[in-house]
């Protein structure tokens, strides 16, 4: 039935003249190149939301609050979107509770293909998982272990550190200076020793007073901590390295100059004089960027500063006069052109020799082996 059709079909065509078949023919082409453009449109692109990677991403605290968390979040959102990846969160999740685990397990579960871990300490407590499912993609950013699916990433925020630094020399009148800082790890002994490296460049007279608070938030410890430092150690500069900005509140209710970290702040007085800041977006879409292209698997180590753009410090208040701000933007480029904060002679608070004469301390040592605080720190217990 269907062959006569055709057979039919076939001998009306030749009916036709010449001009009348050309117009038919052209017609059927246009009508096949049509259908070619649809079928490449949107069966192209159906196959390519199929294979879309999902981003999974877990973190400490509340994405909405100011800070680390906020910050990150915004970051990472900004550049799955830029590449149209569906970003799967998993927030407000405390490290060494056991409920990180259960978000790698979920997120898979989900369809995550690559998994980001924001907290300092989740990736030994989710190292079997990381074993167990080696197909999957992890970046963490403790630098802790190593894994054949896991890429250690993270940002050089000690270069924004080393600028403050210089910032809060200029600025003391003191020689006092404070520092809330979470916890001694690496991260943070390495951001304030670089603070500290930035404050002795232009002001070898002044001390460094750090207090601890045993975690990276912890709102009433650290409005203690930065009102001891102000009324104890006589303190004229503030800065902190905690998720959230109470010791920027303590500051400013006392009229003291202090630097925010990794976010843009509001409603403080010209006392905030800048942030450290880290441009997650930058950093997250290099990630994806490389993982889309396959080529993580030869990354195992992943760090960036000023030099990639990820590092700045914000817009300054007028509090800040131009020469100060002409002194940190010399650094800046200094940054850019490849200096070595931890370089030449060295030492440490307890008189140790840590780095010497025309020797560097290496980034890998950066990374894990900073559980000292440079000379001209004393910590406040």
């Amino acid at each position: 039935m269907f062959n006569n059709t055709i057979l039919k079909f076939r001998d009306e065509i030749m009916r036709l003249s010449d001009e009348k078949k050309l117009k038919i023919l052209l017609a059927l082409g246009s009508c096949v190149i049509v259908a070619i453009i649809l079928l490449f449109i949107f069966g192209f692109d159906a196959e390519i939301k199929k294979d879309k990677p999902k981003v999974g991403f877990i973190i400490l605290g509340d994405i909405h609050q100011k800070g680390w968390n906020a910050s990150h979040y915004n970051g990472i959102k900004s550049a799955c979107d830029e590449f149209n990846l569906e970003l799967l969160v998993r927030d407000k999740v405390p490290e060494n509770s056991g409920k990180c685990p259960q978000a790698v397990e979920e997120l898979i579960a989900e369809g995550a293909k690559i998994i980001f871990l924001a907290s300092f300490d989740y990736t030994p407590e989710v190292r079997p998982l990381i074993k167990k499912y080696s197909s999957i993609a992890f970046i963490d950013m403790a630098i802790q272990i190593e894994e054949k699916n896991l890429t250690n990433c993270f940002s050089k925020m000690y270069q924004g550190r080393y600028l403050s630094g210089i910032l809060a020399g200029l600025r003391t009148k003191t020689n006092a200076i404070g520092y809330v800082a979470a916890i001694p790890n690496s991260e943070v002994c390495r951001g304030i020793n670089s603070f500290a490296r930035g404050v002795q460049k232009v002001n070898p007279n002044a001390k460094i007073f750090v207090m601890w608070t045993g975690d990276w938030e912890d709102p009433e410890k650290e409005k203690i901590n930065a009102e001891r430092l102000i009324k104890e150690r006589n303190v004229d500069f503030l800065n902190y390295h905690q998720d959230g900005s109470t010791v920027g509140d303590v500051a400013d209710s006392f009229g003291i100059d202090f630097v925010g970290y990794n976010a843009l702040l509001e409603g403080y007085s010209e006392h905030y004089l800048t942030s450290i800041i880290c441009h997650w977006d930058v950093f997250y879409k290099d990630i994806l960027q490389r993982y889309l292209k396959d080529e993580l698997s030869s990354m195992r180590n992943h760090w960036v500063g000023v030099k990639q753009e990820v590092i700045s410090l914000s817009d300054y208040s007028d509090l800040v006069d131009e020469e100060t701000q002409n002194v940190i933007a010399v650094a800046y480029k200094d940054l850019m052109d490849g200096l070595v904060i931890f370089a030449d002679e060295i030492y440490d608070n307890q008189g140790n020799l840590r780095c010497t004469k025309d020797k560097v301390i290496s980034d890998m040592e950066l990374l894990r082996n900073i559980d000292w605080l440079i000379r001209g720190v004393e910590v406040l217990e």
